[in-house]
């Protein structure tokens, strides 16, 4: 499956892109996993592995694995206005049937394929707990172990987010049927956390944090449990992602989502907001105070209709942010960044908004934001540091989108141009997964899910 790591192996970069910018002749030592020492301004030895440019692993910071498994079946016109929540309804049609080996299959394919982007790490927001009836598994982190076992598979490194889902609506209103896959009380889910953490215990580098679904799913005293349930662990939350739950939560409350959980919640550096999309100026800043991240998903967010994130008042204010796939309907890394870019571009008539100061680069900017919160999301050191996990991947330098580029356009040939056709070697802790640009498991794990989609949808 992989080109295992060992004690003593280097790899050599011509540039590559460390914490403190991007240097020259940069040699990496790898042992068991993590990078053991980092020289700059050093030529290239006999026994050095050598590549061109070299970039740190991205984060991402937020995926539903399973619904990689419905790309493409919910992009036909209903009978009445589309929306997320009609897209939702077809997406519990859809969840309605899978069992833990279909869950591996579809999640291995899509993790490889985060590996082939220069995602190195994946925060797995997971509800998927029970079985189709909705009764618990004997195990009940059984659906779990099969995301467990998705990611020893493919070789991406897992953050798993165990989603806690008890109601339908703000107020602690009661979920649907078509909800019943998904929802526990605390007694439950404590005893699946437990669950969970034990099983991650297998795996090198795992990390379980806690993932309260929404506002809509949780009440406030639900949400002060399970926040101490996750004791260090990452807290991620689903918030203010469409306009109608912002309405609803100002119908139930007053407030705004995201004015709520900054009132009620001690919201620091260990929280992710995903999307937060639709907050005003003040929230904006309030949550760039908090130190949290931001959990944008721009993909996903477009095909939804969402909406645009406040990008303008929360980066002013010193934001931190990192990128996810979310619903998956598109894996790339590149994408995301350039979506996050494109999509203020469009919205305020203006160029180069994510870059910080006149000439910075907005794409090396966007990269370098998004390995920082997105590494801080998922509960890891960012960046090629000496004593991290040896996750990074290398760039095709003959790639016509980066002719001509210096070091300072690097990032922005990659993202607005190249794109993933522009990467070439993927490594995650130190082990080759991905050789020019394709996944050293690719057949097996697309022949595998193709057979799964088949069943799904016949």
């Amino acid at each position: 499956m992989g080109e295992r790591a060992n004690i003593g192996r280097t790899l050599h970069f011509a540039n590559a892109l460390l914490p403190g910018g991007w240097a020259s002749d940069v040699r990496i030592g790898v042992a068991d996993g993590v990078v053991s020492a980092i020289a700059a301004d050093e030529p290239a030895r006999p026994d050095d592995e050598r590549h061109a440019i070299g970039l740190p692993g991205m984060s991402n910071l937020h995926s539903h694995a399973f619904q990689r498994g419905m790309a493409g079946l919910a992009e036909s016109r209903g009978a009445s206005d589309d929306s997320f929540w009609t897209w939702r309804e077809t997406m519990y049609r859809f969840v309605d049937r899978i069992d833990p080996d279909q869950l591996q299959a579809i999640a291995a394919l899509a993790y490889a394929e985060m590996l082939e982007t220069g995602f190195t790490r994946v925060g797995e927001f997971h509800y998927l707990h029970h079985d189709p009836k909705g009764d618990a598994y004997a195990d009940p982190a059984c659906m779990s172990q099969a995301i467990m076992a998705a990611a020893a598979e493919s070789g991406i490194a897992l953050t798993h987010l165990p989603v806690f889902y008890a109601h339908g609506g703000f107020g602690g209103a009661a979920p649907s049927p078509a909800q019943r896959r998904f929802v526990h009380d605390l007694d439950g889910f404590a005893a699946l956390l437990g669950a969970v953490r034990s099983a991650a215990a297998q795996l090198t580098d795992a990390i379980v944090g806690v993932a309260p679904h929404s506002l809509r799913a949780v009440t406030a005293d639900q949400l002060r449990a399970l926040a101490a349930m996750a004791g260090t662990a990452p807290i991620h939350i689903h918030i203010a992602e469409q306009r109608r739950e912002v309405d609803d939560c100002l119908a139930w409350c007053g407030r705004r989502p995201v004015e709520w959980l900054l009132d009620e919640m001690p919201v620091d550096a260990g929280w992710c907001l995903v999307h937060a999309t639709h907050m005003t100026p003040t929230e904006a800043v309030r949550l760039a105070a908090s130190g949290a991240v931001a959990g944008l998903c721009p993909i996903t967010e477009a095909n939804l209709g969402d909406g645009i994130f406040a990008a303008a008042p929360f980066l002013a204010a010193g934001g931190r942010f990192g990128i996810g796939s979310d619903s998956n309907v598109m894996i790339d890394v590149t994408e995301e960044l350039r979506w996050l870019e494109y999509g203020q571009r469009l919205a305020g008539q203006a160029r180069n908004v994510w870059a910080s100061a006149p000439g910075r680069s907005s794409g090396e900017d966007m990269f370098i934001g998004a390995v920082a919160g997105g590494a801080q999301a998922l509960g890891v050191a960012a960046g090629l540091v000496v004593g991290g996990a040896a996750d990074l991947f290398s760039v095709d330098a003959e790639h016509p989108s980066l002719a001509g580029k210096s070091l300072s356009t690097i990032l922005d040939g990659l993202v607005f141009a190249g794109g993933r056709g522009a990467i070439d070697t993927v490594w995650c802790r130190g082990e080759k997964r991905v050789s020019g640009g394709r996944h050293h498991a690719r057949d097996e794990l697309a022949a595998r899910y193709r057979r799964v989609l088949s069943a799904l949808t016949a």
